[in-house]
């Protein structure tokens, strides 16, 4: 079965398999980038090479998502998967179901931060980044991948506000919902509380290895990462749109700050189209 840690795009999900891959990968918890390898992403072209799909067609691999996890599910052993999809369908096809999954971390984090992470990461200017996030028909694809060998490493990941929506509103599953700011000002605590939900949720009798706990947390601090990613290059750095180079991705972390580096303007037209999540999600509206 498949534990999902789930986010939108630039919200976490790295660092928290950092530090899950530490806890439950690692004799002490001390981190390893390699670690990361432990928790992959769905999807992924590995788990689509039984089966048929349209290589011409970005998004034909969706009619097989079910498929794949099904497969990966064959020996009942429960699995962590990282995803940006969101829990719902693309042309009819189901992302997951109960069958095939147990339960997910979703990470969500405050968009106006998000907004900054994503200019860096995609290359992107302020417009272009608010249509992405605001988008309900947004997917992502790998288009160095997909001219290559014809797999994309498609998803479909709807607006920020859809995304979040999407995990935390369904039924079919457990959900613990985080917030990045919570696991930044809190990691202990709120790691700790993480790995309790999901002894609960896989029906694990261990108790939560607090020396463990500790030692992931210490060892996957932002400053650590980022130092680790400037020394020895960092396993998930996206190419940059020419190809020939890698953008960093530990760029700003706990320095991200909106209301610093925003532009009225921008600010404005976030806290205008994400007003309820925002307040939902306790998130400050004025600049």
């Amino acid at each position: 079965m498949i534990f999902w840690i789930a986010s939108y795009p630039k919200s976490g999900n790295t660092w928290l398999r950092a530090l899950l891959s530490s806890y439950y990968y690692s004799e002490n918890g001390y981190f390893d980038q390699e670690l990361l390898r432990k928790i992959d992403q769905f999807p992924q072209k590995r788990y689509f090479s039984k089966f048929n799909y349209d290589q011409g067609i970005v998004t034909d691999t969706s009619r097989l998502w079910i498929k794949a996890q099904e497969q990966i599910n064959s020996d009942k052993k429960i699995r962590f998967f990282k995803t940006h999809n969101i829990f719902g369908s693309i042309n009819n096809f189901n992302f997951t179901d109960e069958k095939n999954s147990i339960g997910c971390i979703y990470v969500v984090r405050d968009p106006r931060n998000v907004i900054t992470s994503l200019k860096n990461h995609y290359e992107m200017d302020d417009n272009q980044a608010f249509q992405f996030m605001t988008s309900k028909k947004k997917y992502i694809y790998d288009l160095h991948k997909f001219e290559k060998d014809g797999y994309s490493d498609f998803q479909f990941i709807s607006s920020w506000e859809t995304n979040f929506d999407s995990w935390k509103n369904q039924n079919k599953i457990p959900v613990k919902i985080i917030r990045y700011e919570d696991l930044l000002d809190q990691t202990y605590s709120v790691f700790n509380d993480i790995i309790s939900f999901i002894n609960q949720t896989i029906k694990s009798k261990e108790n939560n290895n607090k020396s463990k706990i500790k030692n992931a947390v210490s060892s996957t601090s932002f400053s650590k990462l980022k130092d680790k990613e400037q020394k020895e290059g960092f396993i998930e750095a996206p190419d940059s749109k020419t190809g020939d180079t890698k953008i960093p991705f530990f760029n700003l972390g706990p320095k991200n700050d909106w209301k610093t580096i925003l532009n009225d303007d921008l600010i404005n037209k976030l806290n205008k189209v994400f007003k309820k999540k925002l307040e939902e999600l306790s998130y400050e509206l004025n600049s």
